[in-house]
Parts: C-alpha cells; structure tokens; sequence
C-alpha cells in the first residue's frame, strides 16, 4: 500500500496484514481526494475506522494539519505508530485506540470540529448509519466540511447535503457536506 500523491508521494505504509480491513484502492483514493481537493489544505481531518490509516495519511500528504485516527484494536494502533514513524511525521497526528462512540463523545466534550472524517468502517459490521447519527448529533462536522463513506451494501442516509455519489466495482463511495 503506498501513498498516492502529496509530500509522501510513493511513500509505503503497512496494513495489508490487520484482519477485518481492506486497503482502499488507489483509484478510488485518487478520485475521492480530486472531490475534496479544496478542503485538503490545513484540514483537521479524522479517519475514524483507521485501519492502515491509508485515508488519514493521504489526506497528511495532501496538506492536511492534523489528523485524528481511531481504531479499538490494539494492533492497528501499533500498526498506525510504524506507519507514523515510517513517514516521518512528528506532529498533528493523535491515534485513539477506542470505540468509535467513545471517540465521537470524546470529541463533542472537547468540542472538536472536522474539516473532513473519513468512515470506512469493516462492511459487515453496518456502522455508518449509527457512526453518521453521532457525528450529526454532536455536530461534530464544520460547515461546508466532508464526509467520506465507503461501503459496498450498508443502507444509510444523511441530513447533510449529498455532495457526491460514487462505484468502482463493488465498493461505493457518498461524499456529504454540511451546508
């Protein structure tokens, strides 16, 4: 898995080996960051089902400030800490190692706000739905920011704007924004 374009352009990270997730693909990695090109620069941005943290570190090299990675498992979040460290980055990078709902609550206590969250939680566990709610609720967006969801089959909806919709084989892409 490598970083597609930005400052850490060709640049490899690990992840293939995490079970429960997949990588995202770099055509739609490259797609889904031409749509959000103009959000990108200093963003404060969250990839809240981390995995490889391939989404998060993405958006990094693309001139994003600071990026915020949540996952519950224990070896992601050391799998996150090479990648951080295989990169090189020193600062602007926060790994969670907590549930999401955790997460999101945590964040609406200290009253975070996104530019750009990033939900590509594992497909069988339909969490977008419950993971949209929270974040809408908590108003944990800032206006005119993102959303990114990738799923294959969840159903799910938003009160935001539906800025883009997506499919690249079996994976699909909704790209909402808070007007």
């Amino acid at each position: 898995m490598r970083i597609i374009s930005g400052k850490y352009k060709g640049r490899k990270i690990s992840g293939f080996q995490i079970v429960g997730t997949r990588p995202t693909m770099d055509r739609v990695k490259e797609s889904v960051f031409a749509m959000i090109q103009s959000r990108m620069k200093e963003a404060v941005c969250l990839d809240l089902f981390a995995g490889s943290g391939s989404l998060g570190f993405e958006a990094l090299s693309q001139g994003a400030d600071t990026c915020y990675f949540v996952d519950k498992n224990p070896y992601v979040i050391k799998t996150l800490k090479e990648n951080q460290k295989q990169l090189n980055i020193t600062e602007n990078v926060f790994l969670l190692e907590m549930d999401y709902k955790k997460a999101l609550s945590l964040f609406k206590q200290k009253q975070i706000q996104f530019d750009i969250i990033f939900l590509d939680p594992p497909y069988n566990d339909y969490l977008l739905k419950p993971a949209l709610q929270l974040i809408e609720e908590y108003q944990l967006v800032k206006q005119d920011g993102f959303i990114i969801c990738e799923y294959e089959n969840e159903s799910f909806d938003s009160s935001y704007f539906l800025f883009r919709e997506k499919k690249y084989g079996d994976k699909k892409i909704r790209i909402y924004q808070r007007k």
